[in-house]
């Protein structure tokens, strides 16, 4: 199945899938699912004021990826995360800024296809918009 399918598809699709798993059960599950078929994938959460938070998340896209095996700790390969992660950031800044952000971080690797995904809360107390924000390198 994989083979008419686009790695970069591949990897968006398990980052994806890991920021909306609801539980740390769900997550290990398909972290384990993803295994079978040799797709790597990390979650982490993440919270904070927008423009503070822009660097703990990134730190936090690295260091996951690194817990969890995704990547090795090379410079490329850190910095393929870290890109990801920022163009994902980018695509929600207009939404975010100024305001106070939650979330989760999901990240998936597929041969050199390195996806990060960012589902946000954006807003104040419980009056939140949501958005996705999604980048992908390559290695």
């Amino acid at each position: 199945m994989k083979d008419n399918i686009p790695d970069s598809k591949i990897t968006s699709t398990a980052a994806i899938r890991m920021t909306l798993a609801i539980s740390r059960e769900e997550e290990t599950e398909l972290k384990s699912n993803l295994q079978s078929v040799q797709i790597k994938a990390a979650a982490a959460d993440f919270g904070g004021e927008f423009i503070s938070s822009v660097s703990k998340i990134i730190e936090r896209c690295i260091v996951a990826a690194q817990r969890e095996g995704v990547i090795t700790n090379t410079h490329s390969e850190e910095g393929a995360i870290a890109g990801a992660a920022r163009e994902a950031i980018s695509q929600i800044t207009s939404k975010a800024i100024g305001l106070n952000v939650g979330g989760k971080i999901g990240i998936a690797r597929y041969n050199n296809h390195i996806s990060v995904c960012l589902y946000f809360g954006i807003g104040l107390l419980h009056l939140n918009e949501i958005a996705i924000g999604l980048g992908h390198r390559a290695i």
